[in-house]
């Protein structure tokens, strides 16, 4: 995200850009978050400062990109105890501090409930509660964001890479000035070198391994990765995102997030590779546990996958997760002898319009640019005007559920896909009912949003991601990305394999018994189906077909 936006911002103030992903946008911490643009009340009471800059920036990024933010209501229940007065009353005063904030991004100001109102809003939370709280936060979805900042840039003149790794940041050995990098596309091996002058190391959790792709020692840039994970549930198990405690304390939560249901989440330190981070069977206990808490009936919800995201926390020894700060950083690194590079440290999605800005003005006054941010006054692609979903669906003739999810999704940039069906009428078949999305929207995806593979297009539309699991779309999927790429039709049946494969093993860590037997049974009809027998598809990578 960090990345994106700063590849916007910088190419609307005139400069030559190029921006370079190793996986796919979103592929991290910015595609697996808890979907959610909001001030962090808790963050109130030890790093205030980061509640501002996110409430100040969530309302910047509603008036840049209004179609893809939805309110999310919450409620704070109090179980009943010999304290409960006394800590609604404390939570009551909490909350009116952060009642200052609320303008800053159009939020309500917090209601104090009583055992009844509680109960009204939300049935199915236990009857022995003392009161609430509730208050309001926004939601939306950080791959879209990530999209949406990379194709305006990229409509601006930047030339984006996806796919494509940097091997190396050259400096000149006199000075230690920034000149290269050397990149390398990992999904057909092809090389290349491109002079720069200037670096931006945005890789969140992967910073440290960056900087030292530039001869600098890895804590020059050094953050403390976060592991955060979330189960995703197969509809709406309530209308109100309800704040819980788990066993430990730590504050968790469960939201409705669009057509779903999520509770998250963790935060533990993490080690590991980051190109394959996946949550554990412990970790969803830990959460599910405490949720049934507070609301009893996610325990006969049926989850449909689990996500994982690393944080790149501001570096800080011996203190708890919990208690980092989610503050950010630029580390310019010519006092590390290397001019030119520099790394985005920290940082939430809530507030990545102004991290991006701020290291945009870094760039700025070393090109000696005139120009000042707009970003946050200028819309992001398809935010500019409103469409009706409704007369979107009466115009093409298509399911007003999927009108809806098409306009949440591109705004008025709907249009241009409304334009490819009417041109090509059969493209307004739906190729994934849980979701749903149209084959339209499918192509639109790879030709104009840069999508290579089904996992891209499922970060871009949310294809695959229902209660299905990609069974009904995944192989319908392939074929159309194969067509789109001219690629044999035998890819596009493994991409689909492999797709289906990498969803089951994010839902095997949450699943029950009767569930796993059929997982197992699924999985086996997919292969056959697909007719793919090749047991190293497991673990292969999204290579090119040679």
């Amino acid at each position: 995200m960090n990345g994106s936006g700063v590849a916007r911002d910088a190419a609307m103030r005139g400069l030559k850009v190029a921006l370079f992903e190793r996986n796919d946008l979103a592929f991290g911490a910015s595609g697996n978050s808890s979907g959610m643009i909001h001030g962090g009340p808790r963050y109130l009471t030890y790093d205030p400062a980061v509640t501002e800059t996110s409430c100040t920036d969530s309302g910047h990024i509603q008036a840049i990109a209004p179609h893809l933010l939805f309110r999310i209501p919450f409620l704070m229940p109090v179980e009943r105890s010999a304290r409960a007065k006394v800590m609604l009353t404390l939570m009551d005063a909490f909350f009116q501090a952060y009642d200052e904030y609320q303008p800053l991004k159009r939020g309500k100001p917090h209601a104090r409930l009583t055992p009844d109102e509680l109960h009204q809003l939300e049935p199915g939370l236990r009857g022995d509660m003392a009161g609430g709280i509730s208050f309001d936060e926004w939601g939306i979805d950080g791959a879209r964001l990530c999209t949406a900042n990379a194709l305006d840039a990229r409509e601006r003149g930047a030339k984006i890479f996806i796919g494509t790794t940097i091997d190396a940041i050259e400096r000149r050995p006199e000075t230690g000035d920034v000149v290269a990098v050397r990149w390398r596309d990992l999904r057909n091996g092809k090389t290349g070198r491109m002079t720069t002058s200037a670096v931006v190391n945005a890789t969140g959790a992967w910073a440290p391994i960056t900087a030292s792709l530039g001869g600098l020692e890895a804590k020059r840039a050094r953050v403390r990765p976060g592991k955060g994970i979330h189960v995703a549930f197969d509809r709406r198990l309530t209308n109100y995102a309800i704040g819980a405690s788990s066993i430990d304390g730590r504050q968790i939560f469960i939201e409705p997030w669009q057509n779903m249901t999520i509770v998250g989440t963790t935060d533990d330190d993490f080690y590991g590779d980051l190109d394959e981070v996946t949550a554990t069977s412990e970790e969803v206990r830990y959460l599910v546990q405490g949720i049934a808490r507070v609301f009893p009936a996610i325990q006969a919800g049926r989850a449909i996958h689990t996500y994982a995201g690393v944080r790149p926390t501001l570096f800080a020894y011996g203190r708890l997760e919990d208690a980092l700060s989610r503050d950010h950083r630029v580390v310019d690194h010519t006092a590390d002898g290397a001019p030119g590079l520099y790394s985005m440290i920290g940082g939430k999605l809530a507030s990545y319009r102004l991290f991006a800005e701020e290291m945009t003005d870094v760039l700025a006054k070393r090109f000696r640019l005139g120009a000042t941010c707009a970003t946050h006054k200028t819309f992001l692609p398809g935010g500019d005007v409103t469409v009706d979903p409704f007369e979107l669906s009466a115009r093409l003739e298509i399911d007003a559920v999927a009108a809806r999810r098409l306009v949440y999704r591109h705004g008025s940039r709907a249009e241009r896909i409304e334009e490819r069906i009417r041109e090509r009428p059969r493209e307004a078949s739906v190729v994934c009912p849980c979701e749903p999305v149209l084959e339209a929207e499918v192509r639109h995806a790879v030709k104009e949003e840069m999508a290579r593979s089904i996992d891209d297009v499922s970060r871009r539309t949310r294809l695959g991601l229902g209660a299905c699991g990609g069974m009904r779309c995944a192989a319908r999927c392939g074929q159309i990305v194969a067509e789109e790429r001219d690629l044999p039709p035998r890819y596009g049946r493994e991409m689909a394999l492999r797709f289906l494969l990498r969803r089951a093993r994010t839902r095997v860590v949450a699943l029950g018994p009767d569930q796993a037997r059929q997982e197992a049974l699924a999985i086996a009809t997919a292969r056959a189906e697909l007719g793919v027998v090749d047991a190293n598809l497991d673990s292969q990578s999204e290579s090119e077909p040679r």
